[in-house]
């Protein structure tokens, strides 16, 4: 049985007062929960106070990106050793937004995603589908070439940490969200990229999550999918009540 893991990516929201301010609301809400991995990811600046403040909960910090080397002249990027530094555990690689806004691109995605494993840290993997390729029918193909670019030249045993999250890219930040059946399907496609790149039991063991609007009222029915290993929710984890109600669907 695979642990659901549950992340909340505040993207560029919340000041080190406010990211404060939630963990303080949230832990009271989730206290004794064990059943899932829950992991905030708050921007840069509200890393180190988030990692103090979730100390003994058992909640995880993960940050939003991380860069392949090791240190030198990369203005505004951060390095997987700066990131265990102040504490952090997890990191999301290759989300849908800095694909489209940042020039990520699969093989960066690649580099990214081997330094986050060499590190130890946990990396979120992040592959979809935009509007336009869903409805021409290339959904799997996208996910396909995503998946075997991210993996390539990293070994199974290396790879053991990593978690995948779905992101159909037409569901975020729309309020669209995929159904559960289509949210499995590609998790599917997914899960048989990894047994490709890696081995079936490496695959039957990978967390895919789902990373489309994932709402307190949708939570129940994509979590229930056997596919769906937990969620990489975005907006509806900015509030503390409304995350907790997702974290205990």
């Amino acid at each position: 049985m695979r642990k659901k893991l549950i992340a909340a990516n505040w993207k560029m929201h919340k000041t080190p007062s406010g990211a404060h301010a939630f963990v303080h609301d949230f832990l009271p809400l989730v206290a004794g929960h064990d059943r899932d991995e829950i992991v905030l990811c708050p921007p840069f600046v509200d890393l180190a106070v988030t990692v103090e403040a979730v100390k003994g909960s058992g909640v995880f910090v993960g940050a939003q990106n991380v860069h392949w080397a090791k240190e030198g002249a990369f203005t505004g990027e951060v390095s997987a050793h700066m990131l265990e530094a102040v504490g952090v555990t997890h990191v999301i690689i290759g989300h849908s937004e800095r694909r489209q806004y940042f020039a990520e691109t699969d093989d960066t995605v690649n580099r990214r995603l081997e330094t986050a494993l060499d590190a130890g840290l946990t990396p979120i993997v992040c592959v979809g589908e935009v509007l336009e390729e869903r409805e021409s029918g290339l959904t799997d193909d996208v996910l396909r070439r995503q998946c075997t670019r991210a993996f390539s030249g990293i070994s199974a045993k290396k790879a053991a940490k990593m978690t995948v999250a779905y992101e159909p890219v037409w569901a975020i930040g729309t309020g669209k969200t995929a159904t559960p059946q289509i949210a499995a399907s590609a998790h599917a496609v997914i899960r048989g990229e990894a047994e490709e790149a890696f081995g079936a039991e490496f695959a039957e063991q990978l967390r895919i999550l789902y990373g489309g609007s994932m709402k307190p009222d949708n939570a129940k029915a994509l979590m229930s999918e056997v596919e769906i290993d937990g969620g990489l929710v975005g907006g509806a984890s900015l509030d503390a009540k409304s995350f907790a109600a997702i974290v205990k669907y």
